[in-house]
């Protein structure tokens, strides 16, 4: 089977198609010869006795008069010329006597012959005491259905067609079913090569502008169908368009990280190159490292969040499925870490106990503590913090941001009206995502809030949100 497969896949799908179109049509001979004519058999015998009982029943309104005028009528030619009648009489003697009375008498010793007549005699002495029965007789390349009609007690009507009837009806059965299959199959593979078409005309489409991304030409792609090809060409637009977003994102990054710590190098420099020569750029020797020691310090804060940013992703997919972080110790322990920062604002705590996020502690406590000092630069004189099941917020009495900030919020390199390398936020954003919970950040009507959620929870509050919405109409 997985030979078989493997010998799919690699073939195209025109040749998909052949080989689609060869088993229908091998199938279809198969059913034809083995299946179809079997019953078409049947079908020319069921056919061939039913007309012979209504060729006796035309003969049983004739037998009520006398045999002369039933005679004439037939030798006129009242009846079909397929059929030959014959009345048998003393049919149960070892030599029973034929007594013509249809047309065609002449004929009588070509059609019924010697075997025959042995097989219709057994027949009779078969009927047990039936008005009428049917029967068939194998010959040596014919095959003759005759029945028999009981007219007295020694005097049978016997009725049979001839073997043209019964090929010519077989070759009409089979004309017509084959006529039939072959405009069916036709119209079958009309329809497929049409359907194939339509396929392969988009995905020809799609891999020319795949080609034309890859080798950086302009590339467009316009597809407009509704189904699964249709939502292909779409996502590969959308992809090319993110794509292009993220290499802008980055080239925007690299600039402003070259900007960032050019600053701080540049007054290292400068101020150790003066140092050197004996001056002191800032009054003293000592004032003057001062600026050097708070301007490594601030190139080695830029870089341990431009690293850590790149280690979230490497953090949270090592192998951490169950592990689980106790918020409550992880809120307590950032806060008495930074609390000694601003001693003017307080920070209030409203937490539930026992409340555990999944992820490892040290990336909740980075996230935690991004945002608490995010809130302290910009809060005028109170934080707080309340912890739910599966949802944290941080909220503080600071200025409203504006739409625009709202929006780059959690970008990187996206920096606020006091803030210091636009990194803090957008670590944040992917300890959140990468462990399966959502950050956002919005006003309210005494500052701002960020709020830490589960995924499912946010879903769970839709659903019953919809619930109460449909009870309520």
């Amino acid at each position: 089977m997985r030979k078989f497969n493997t010998w799919v896949e690699h073939l195209s799908l025109s040749q998909q198609l052949f080989s689609l179109i060869f088993v229908f049509i091998t199938f279809f001979c198969c059913f034809f010869f083995i299946y179809l004519n079997g019953n078409i058999n049947e079908v020319i015998k069921s056919q061939a006795y039913s007309s012979l009982e209504r060729e006796q029943e035309t003969f049983r309104g004739l037998i009520e008069n006398s045999d002369t005028t039933w005679q004439k009528l037939l030798l006129n030619g009242s009846l079909e010329s397929t059929f030959q009648h014959f009345m048998i009489t003393d049919a149960n003697t070892s030599n029973p006597q034929l007594q013509i009375v249809a047309n065609n008498a002449q004929q009588a010793n070509e059609v019924i012959s010697t075997d025959l007549l042995k097989h219709i005699e057994k027949s009779i002495n078969q009927m047990d005491g039936a008005d009428a029965k049917a029967f068939e007789y194998h010959g040596d390349n014919t095959t003759t259905y005759y029945r028999i009609m009981a007219i007295t007690d020694d005097k049978w009507l016997l009725t049979l067609n001839d073997n043209k009837y019964q090929e010519l009806l077989k070759d009409s059965l089979l004309s017509s079913v084959v006529n039939i299959t072959v405009v069916v199959v036709g119209v079958f593979f009309v329809i497929l090569m049409i359907w194939m078409a339509a396929l392969i005309h988009p995905l020809n489409q799609i891999r020319n502008y795949i080609d034309k991304v890859k080798n950086g030409e302009d590339a467009q792609l316009k597809i407009n169908r509704q189904d699964e090809i249709g939502a292909l060409a779409r996502a590969l637009v959308d992809m090319r368009q993110e794509l292009q977003r993220q290499e802008k994102t980055k080239e925007e990054m690299i600039h402003n990280i070259s900007h960032d710590l050019k600053t701080p190098i540049a007054t290292i420099k400068s101020y150790g190159e003066s140092i050197k020569d004996g001056i002191y750029p800032y009054e003293t020797l000592e004032k003057s490292v001062d600026v050097i020691i708070n301007n490594a310090d601030r190139l080695e804060k830029k870089v341990h969040s431009l690293l850590y940013l790149n280690r979230v992703e490497y953090l949270v997919s090592q192998d951490i499925e169950g592990a689980l972080t106790d918020m409550n110790v992880v809120i307590d322990n950032v806060i008495l870490s930074i609390k000694a920062i601003r001693d003017d604002v307080i920070i209030e705590t409203d937490l539930q106990p026992e409340v555990f996020f999944t992820g490892l502690e040290e990336s909740w406590r980075v996230a935690i503590e991004n945002i608490l000092e995010n809130a302290l630069r910009y809060a005028k004189s109170k934080i707080k913090i309340v912890l739910r099941e599966d949802e944290v917020a941080i909220s503080n009495d600071g200025p409203s941001m504006s739409e625009e900030r709202i929006a780059a919020l959690f970008k990187p390199f996206e920096k606020g009206q006091d803030g210091q390398f636009g990194l803090g936020l957008s670590i944040v954003a992917k300890v959140v995502h990468a462990n399966g919970y959502t950050v956002s950040g919005e006003n309210t009507s005494d500052g701002v809030i960020f709020r830490m959620s589960k995924v499912e929870r946010k879903e769970k509050k839709e659903t019953k949100r919809r619930a109460k919405d449909n009870k309520t109409a």
